[in-house]
């Protein structure tokens, strides 16, 4: 099996750290935001954000025609600062707050699968990350 580099994703927001981090939990804002383009959607979504806490994300095409649950447990959750899980499949991904002035930066980083490549995979996961930061922006 090969083994690949891991894959980071970041933003720079002009909202203060509190409320991305609301953004980024809340599933009444996962729904709003947490797909890769206009096509697609999220029409569920759970979070029990605590360190052994659950998580359950529904992305499917508007279309009907596929879907998938994004599924995870965290392992560490420090508010406003960083959020650690474990993927379904056994992939870690790290996320991490940090805020400076009136902008909070948000990176993700997470092993990749070994299905798609990797360029793929970034280029997904900036996309929903790209989402998140305007649907934030339009609500601060």
């Amino acid at each position: 099996m090969e083994t690949r580099e891991k894959i980071k994703v970041e933003i720079t927001m002009k909202v203060p750290v509190e409320k991305a981090w609301e953004c980024f939990t809340d599933p009444q804002h996962i729904t709003k935001w947490n797909f890769a383009s206009s096509d697609w959607k999220c029409p569920e979504a759970s979070n029990d954000l605590r360190p052994g806490g659950k998580f359950n994300y529904r992305m499917e095409a508007h279309d009907g025609s596929v879907g998938f649950n994004f599924k995870g447990r965290y392992l560490v959750v420090e508010e406003h600062e960083s959020i650690v899980y474990r993927i379904e499949d056994e992939r870690m991904v790290n996320i991490e707050f940090v805020q400076t002035g009136d902008e909070t930066r948000v990176s993700e980083t997470f092993d990749p699968e070994n299905v798609h490549p990797s360029e793929a995979q970034r280029d997904g996961w900036q996309a929903i990350l790209n989402n998140f930061k305007n649907y934030a922006e339009s609500i601060a």
